[in-house]
């Protein structure tokens, strides 16, 4: 029996409102990059910055991740690499400078064709790149991941 992959919530937005969220999701899938910014304004958020740094580096390749853009239209993506810092000025410029290689599907999915949790996730808001705890995510994401494939 496998085990299944593990799915994550990766809003990629930055925790500056300044930041156009639009731009940091379209960087990220035209070059293939999962990922979230640098931003904080103090010790302590570094101190939280790092940490979610070092989880973000120890999530398995092949887990999944969805994103949601500012049309509000997800999509699913797959980390296939390791962790890296991305010190090119365009990163920076849409606070995309964590980030890890990620295989994203070529189009995106409405509401309606997105598991649930992923959904509730979302709805709860926040800019955490986060792993989504639900019994059926899993099995629902491969499902999805392995439909689009077959196309």
């Amino acid at each position: 029996m496998s085990t299944m992959a593990a799915v994550y919530r990766a809003p990629m937005r930055s925790r500056s409102d300044a930041v156009d969220s639009r731009a940091t999701i379209e960087r990220a899938r035209r070059l293939g990059l999962c990922g979230f910014g640098r931003l904080v304004s103090g010790p302590e958020e570094q101190t939280r910055l790092d940490g979610r740094v070092a989880r973000f580096a120890a999530v398995a390749d092949g887990s999944f991740v969805w994103t949601r853009d500012t049309d509000g239209l997800f999509w699913l993506g797959r980390i296939c690499g390791e962790y890296r810092y991305d010190n090119d000025p365009a990163a920076a410029a849409v606070d995309l400078v964590h980030v890890r290689p990620c295989d994203w599907l070529s189009e995106p999915l409405l509401e309606p064709q997105v598991p649930d949790a992923v959904v509730a996730t979302f709805g709860r808001g926040g800019r955490n790149f986060q792993q989504t705890h639900h019994s059926s995510v899993g099995q629902e994401t491969q499902r999805i991941w392995d439909a689009s494939a077959r196309q």
